[in-house]
């Protein structure tokens, strides 16, 4: 064996195998550089991501739409994935329960000889329930875009409500569902337009969610500024001979004043000037209104007065049932009988009129928060005729008839106009000398 390994023949097989082990792993190694060498890289930006999940009775938030994405490998390889985009990249959700969750994005279709890095590579992802509800529509304008002198009556939205889908937790932050309405300067007339929905939270912040419909209609009623002012009864000059003026009462209470809003609201009130030296008996004047300074007009122009002279009596025309049946609650007590009530042949008993004087005014239905006294007529009394058969007036007392002012819709302070109504015993006709009165409201703290 000695005598082997000293031979000049091993050592020389011995040294070929080392040199052919050493050649080897030089071509191998050379090989491993060339193929690193070639290797390229691509960057592949905005790609999508598809996320599968039960779409009919889930939301999922915070999935990003698209992702960066870099491949490296071989250029050939590369270059046609980077052409062809024949890849996918997806969350599969669909085993996971509600609640949140880190979820890595897939790959598929993409080269084994590629090595793929997403940017970024995980997504943290809340799955919730889908939930529907609807909700109303409330619209808004600017009304720095109306013209000097106009106001928004109304806006109308068609339809009034929207069905929101969406998460739950954001379905239940919804705070505010708006419409915005747009337009010119200086809108002085009533226009309609279409204008999407916006959903907000408490902090104004636009929610996520899916609308149906997603856009609406909005009807603006656009009119001149105006309100009610009480008229002033004004008299002037004094009644020819010896003619002796027993009372004068408007029959308008008020009349509407039209401008811009700091005009109209600085009128507190309009005379109603009436010259006694033109009367020479009982009846109605007409009083014309004077416009105030800066209003661009006064309705009406013109009212009546009605002058009651001493001695003689007032001026007697026939009730005027309509207004009395506007005016009239509607029940069973102040009804009026059937058309069918009288059959034939029944003689109708005849009607008579009567005059009532001083009947006081009562107000009902006055929020707690406020008092109110009667401005006008300034004693808080009213006269009326009351009409119906000789029978039915004599049974009736004066504590019978009821004149009121339902305050129900008082909600702020100072002069307001108000209807007069009226309950009267079943089958009396009544006609009022005046329609209106003018309230002196005034908070109760005010008052303290």
């Amino acid at each position: 064996m000695d005598k082997f390994i000293d031979s000049p023949w091993f050592l020389r097989l011995i040294a070929l195998f080392l040199a052919v082990i050493l050649f080897f792993s030089v071509q191998a190694e050379d090989q491993s550089n060339r193929n690193t060498a070639n290797d390229v890289f691509a960057l592949i930006q905005d790609v999508p991501v598809e996320v599968y999940y039960d779409t009919e009775n889930l939301v999922v938030t915070g999935v990003p739409e698209m992702v960066n994405m870099t491949i490296e490998g071989p250029a050939n390889i590369v270059q046609t994935t980077k052409v062809l985009k024949d890849f996918t990249l997806k969350l599969d959700l669909q085993d996971l329960t509600l609640g949140e969750h880190t979820v890595r994005i897939q790959a598929e279709n993409l080269s084994d000889k590629l090595d793929v890095r997403i940017e970024p590579p995980n997504v943290h992802v809340n799955i919730e329930e889908k939930v529907t509800q609807s909700f109303r529509i409330d619209p808004e304008m600017n009304t720095r875009l109306l013209a000097e002198g106009y106001e928004v009556k109304s806006m109308d939205v068609q339809p009034g409500s929207i069905n929101v889908t969406g998460a739950k937790s954001i379905v239940e932050a919804i705070s505010f569902v708006k419409v915005s309405v747009t337009g010119d300067d200086k809108i002085n007339k009533s226009f309609e337009q279409k204008a999407r929905v916006r959903v907000l939270d408490r902090d104004l912040n636009k929610l996520s969610v899916s609308l149906e419909p997603e856009e609406v209609t909005v009807k603006v009623d656009v009119k001149e500024y105006s309100r009610d002012v009480p008229l002033k009864l004004i008299r002037k000059g004094k009644p020819a001979g010896d003619l002796t003026v027993e009372s004068v009462t408007l029959e308008e209470q008020s009349v509407r004043v039209y401008g811009p809003k700091s005009a109209v609201d600085a009128v507190k009130e309009i005379p109603a000037e009436v010259d006694l030296s033109k009367v020479s008996k009982s009846g109605k004047v007409e009083v014309t209104i004077k416009k105030p300074d800066d209003v661009s007009k006064v309705t009406p122009n013109k009212v009546k007065v009605q002058v009651v002279i001493a001695g003689e009596p007032a001026d007697s025309d026939e009730p005027d049932k309509s207004e009395e049946s506007a005016a009239k609650p509607v029940d069973e007590e102040t009804a009026p009988p059937p058309e069918d009530s009288n059959p034939e042949n029944v003689t109708v008993p005849s009607q008579i009129t009567q005059q009532i004087s001083e009947v006081p005014i009562s107000i009902r239905n006055l929020d707690a928060a406020y008092t109110a006294s009667i401005a006008e007529p300034a004693n808080g009394n009213v006269s009326l005729q009351v009409t119906g058969t000789k029978e039915e007036l004599e049974q009736m007392k004066r504590t019978d008839i009821l004149i009121y002012i339902d305050a129900s819709d008082v909600k702020t302070e100072g002069r307001q106009a108000a209807a007069l109504l009226v309950e009267a015993p079943r089958g009396i006709t009544w006609k009022l000398a005046v329609r209106n009165a003018v309230l002196d409201i005034k908070s109760v703290e005010t008052k303290a």
